[in-house]
């Protein structure tokens, strides 16, 4: 099937159909607690499902890295062959603030990506309010916040660390602590969390860490200012590190293992040890959208624990997903929940706060770095 691909994924991947199947033999516990998996697969995500028989165009806009995407079409596909899919590639904020210029004409079917659980209702105008039916089966604490976004994978906050220049700078870098070392000014990159979602992604963190808007978290942020870089896209937390032009990307754990995964032994993960967090990410139905009933077929295959399970093994386990059925590969590349330590965050405090954080993050960057 022919997949016309924009912007950002001007080069075409190998595909592997084989690893779209489920695996009975790869097997993980999955909890409440961000997880890989779970060990059973059954109800409406299950592999017995006939897909209905549909075809035509389908436009997704979408913030996922490559890879994601080269599985999401791959797998899809295999279900739906007839579907032709053209992907937009973007930030969360250039994709939304494009989907708004669009409202009376909309391009787009879907956004995956980028949609997370702290937006409250703010795109209410340019969203359907449609969830999967697929959303009702996630781990508690990760089904739709505002019905309008079907929950499907969890982005956890991680350090991408260059280990050729963390030793050329005889430096050891474990915690947020020890971002704050003066050898690392200029050396930190990380996106701008008022159009970025794995920026905002990392500053929910700090705020879990060190108190919700407290003077603590506001404290350690001034002084870590200095040290950093704002790049103009999420993936530079990884593949500018990756390419040794900072020594730190803060960034999120797939778009960094991911690159481990491909070969590039240059460059670490290192969850915060004062603690991580994860945001869960959704799927939206562009409102008006002009193929809606194929939007609807790839939101609920990417919800549904035969899509999860499917993508999980095309990918061999570098994402988290949320639905409690989906079975990840036995040989999965992310660290297992158990071994991470994890921190509480207050997401509702953060969708109602957000815009005042932001402008604070402003205020402070102006002062600090102006």
């Amino acid at each position: 099937m022919k997949k016309l691909l924009a912007l950002a994924l001007a080069s075409a991947m190998a595909l592997s159909l084989v690893a779209c199947g489920s695996s009975d033999d790869n097997k993980s516990g999955g909890t409440s607690t961000p997880s890989t998996g779970s060990s059973t697969s059954t109800g409406a995500g299950s592999s017995a499902e006939e897909p209905v028989e549909l075809s035509g165009d389908l436009v997704l806009y979408s913030s996922m890295t490559d890879p994601d995407l080269d599985a999401l079409i791959t797998c899809f596909n295999e279900k739906y062959p007839d579907i032709e899919v053209e992907v937009v590639n973007g930030s969360a904020g250039e994709l939304t603030t494009r989907l708004t210029g669009e409202a009376s004409n909309p391009v787009g079917d879907l956004v995956w990506g980028g949609m997370a659980d702290s937006d409250g209702d703010r795109y209410a105008d340019i969203f359907e309010s449609w969830v999967s039916v697929h959303d009702a089966e996630n781990m508690p604490g990760y089904t739709s916040p505002n019905g309008l976004y079907s929950m499907d994978h969890l982005s956890t906050v991680v350090f991408c660390i260059n280990k050729d220049l963390e030793a050329e700078l005889g430096l050891e870098i474990n915690s947020y602590e020890d971002l704050l070392d003066p050898k690392l000014k200029g050396q930190i990159v990380t996106a701008d969390p008022n159009s970025s979602s794995s920026a905002w992604n990392n500053l929910s963190n700090i705020m879990a860490v060190y108190g919700m808007d407290s003077d603590e978290a506001w404290a350690y942020i001034e002084k870590l200012m200095p040290n950093l870089v704002i790049a103009g896209s999420s993936s530079a937390g990884f593949k500018s590190v990756q390419q040794g032009e900072y020594a730190v990307g803060l960034t999120y754990e797939d778009g960094a293992v991911t690159l481990i995964k491909d070969g590039a032994d240059n460059i670490r993960l290192q969850y915060p040890e004062e603690g991580t967090s994860a945001t869960a990410f959704g799927v939206a139905l562009v409102k008006n959208g002009p193929n809606p009933e194929n939007a609807k077929a790839m939101i609920d295959f990417i919800c549904s624990a035969e899509g999860q399970t499917a993508l999980a093994a095309y990918q061999e386990g570098t994402l988290r997903y949320t639905n409690a059925n989906y079975e990840a590969p036995e040989n999965a590349w992310l660290a297992p929940s158990s071994d991470i330590k994890w921190v509480d965050r207050d997401v509702s405090y953060l969708t109602e706060n957000k815009d005042a954080i932001l402008e604070h993050w402003n205020e402070l960057w102006a002062e600090v770095m102006g």
